[in-house]
């Protein structure tokens, strides 16, 4: 017998019904306490895992949009994210745009922001046309959204344009100074201010960083063209 089922709403909406590892707002907090216990790779599969079965349950030819105020719907929503934040987080750049394209398909609302990590996957996948389409998506509202698109620069050209450096050393102080900062410690004061109710900006500065740090490891040119414009000027 099925154990799930995508079940219509009065929105044209679905909800994702199910029990046992359908349950997905189970697997989502199963697979947090996994990781909060140090299972990182048995979190990681866990959330993997989740996003196949959910897949499956996907017909090739509807178009389906998950109800988010439903919770088991939410859930699988969450774990497609955080799946995709893990294969991110290994380099595997290719697994983590595959997810959040069906992230914004299935949440065109894009309520868990996922337009802004797929932004990050399609530079490092070196799809400027596709990173085109999506950075319209992302706040310019957001910090990150300046970063992008200065390094979507440097990737194309080698250098940084005056106009959008001029906006990120000014518009987002902290961030600018934290991207070109000699070290960038997940220390006690920084953990106590990113949990805060409001964190700093230069603490969500330093959460950008480390969220994005692999990158800079496999490209240190932008950082290094970051900090020679911060030195020459």
């Amino acid at each position: 017998m099925r154990k799930a089922s995508l079940n219509p709403t009065a929105d044209q909406t679905f909800e994702v019904v199910g029990e046992g590892p359908y349950d997905f707002a189970r697997v989502l907090d199963r697979a947090r306490k996994m990781q909060e216990a140090g299972d990182v790779e048995g979190a990681c599969n866990e959330r993997f895992r989740a996003f196949q079965r959910l897949a499956e349950l996907i017909p090739d030819d509807e178009e389906v949009n998950l109800e988010w105020t439903h919770r088991n719907s939410r859930a699988a929503l969450e774990l497609v994210r955080a799946s995709a934040i893990d294969h991110f987080l290994i380099n595997d750049f290719e697994m983590s745009a595959a997810l959040l394209e069906l992230l914004l398909e299935l949440d065109p609302e894009d309520h868990l922001e996922g337009s802004e990590l797929l932004a990050f996957d399609y530079l490092a996948m070196d799809e400027q046309e596709l990173f085109d389409e999506v950075i319209n998506d992302v706040s310019d509202k957001c910090a990150s959204r300046e970063l992008l698109l200065l390094w979507s620069a440097y990737r194309r050209d080698g250098r940084l344009p005056e106009g959008e450096l001029k906006r990120f050393r000014t518009r987002f102080a902290p961030y600018f100074a934290e991207f070109t900062a000699a070290e960038h410690p997940a220390d006690e004061t920084y953990l106590r201010d990113i949990e805060s109710e409001r964190p700093s900006q230069a603490a969500q500065a330093r959460e950008l960083w480390l969220q994005t740090e692999n990158l800079w490891t496999l490209w240190p040119g932008f950082v290094e063209a970051l900090q020679h414009s911060r030195d020459g000027a």
